[in-house]
């Protein structure tokens, strides 16, 4: 067993346009440098640097969210800003743990795809793992997972139990286990979706529903940030299904959860309620955003 750990720096495409080529490049060069030493000193193995990213392998899945938590802490408590100015640098990362094919120092297989989709749906300063991670750590780290509920990776045909590092303190009020009452499906659930005035139900079988700025979309959003096709909705395997099929993407927030689910063509179960916001963040100005709640 390996664990693989992909760790992206967030917005460096604001940095280039800020900075300039030349001077970003120095300063991503530099910091991603730092990190790299900072994953070694936990026991990591750097297979590659990704321009802004990292592709780490551990022996053991507790030094990987270790170093993963380390890192982010110390992002947190000695700000890294680039050129001394603007927003401080933070990190999205995954990691997944499984069997893995080494050939000439590269690593290949489906646990390094897994974990490089998880760090493409983590948000700033997120670590997203998988169950297989959380069934190898001791007690006291899987404590500090909580379970975001199943989803479909991107290339992969089985669903993955995701799993969110609550690495800051004082957090724990948002922590809620919204995937552990997943798994048993309910058939006399229904899906309602709120927009303002605008109301939709799906009953479990029906037809798949859809979300987007086009005129005949099921739920229909006029914002230049909703693509025409955004997002889907549909009733498979006993489970209300979303699936991101948008430019910009879809993020998801269950309950009184702060921190979203991003996803960016891909897909996760809905359960309980929350918010769906459309091609940003919902703390954007005039966000695009539809109330979600499962009924039973």
């Amino acid at each position: 067993m390996t664990t693989v750990v992909f760790a992206d720096l967030v917005g460096s495409t604001g940095i280039f346009e800020r900075l300039g080529d030349a001077t970003a490049s120095r300063f991503v060069t530099q910091l991603i440098g730092e990190l790299s030493q900072q994953f070694e000193a936990h026991r990591g193995r750097v297979v590659k640097l990704l321009g802004d990213g990292l592709f780490v392998v551990f022996p053991a899945e507790s030094d990987a969210l270790t170093a993963c938590v380390s890192i982010l802490k110390r992002l947190q408590e000695h700000p890294i800003r680039p050129e001394g100015a603007g927003p401080a640098v933070q990190m999205q990362m995954g990691l997944d743990a499984g069997d893995v094919v080494e050939i000439e120092g590269d690593c290949f297989g489906d646990t390094v795809n897994s974990a490089a989709r998880l760090a493409d749906l983590a948000g700033a300063s997120q670590i997203l793992t998988t169950q297989s991670v959380w069934n190898a750590l001791p007690p006291v780290q899987q404590a500090t997972l909580r379970s975001m509920g199943p989803m479909y990776l991107r290339g992969k045909a089985e669903v993955s139990h995701v799993y969110r590092v609550e690495w800051q303190a004082g957090r724990e009020e948002d922590a809620t286990m919204t995937g552990r009452s997943m798994f048993a499906p309910s058939r006399h659930a229904w899906l309602e979706l709120s927009v303002g005035e605008k109301w939709l139900k799906l009953e479990p079988q029906a037809a798949k529903m859809s979300i987007g700025r086009a005129l005949d979309a099921s739920l229909s959003l006029s914002d230049p940030r909703v693509s025409r096709m955004h997002a889907t909705v549909e009733w498979r395997g006993g489970q209300f299904v979303l699936v991101d099929a948008s430019s910009y993407g879809t993020w998801v927030y269950f309950g009184d959860q702060t921190q979203p689910v991003v996803l960016r063509r891909t897909e996760c179960f809905l359960v309980g309620r929350g918010q769906l916001a459309l091609g940003c963040a919902r703390q954007e100005e005039h966000a695009p955003l539809i109330e979600f709640s499962i009924r039973v």
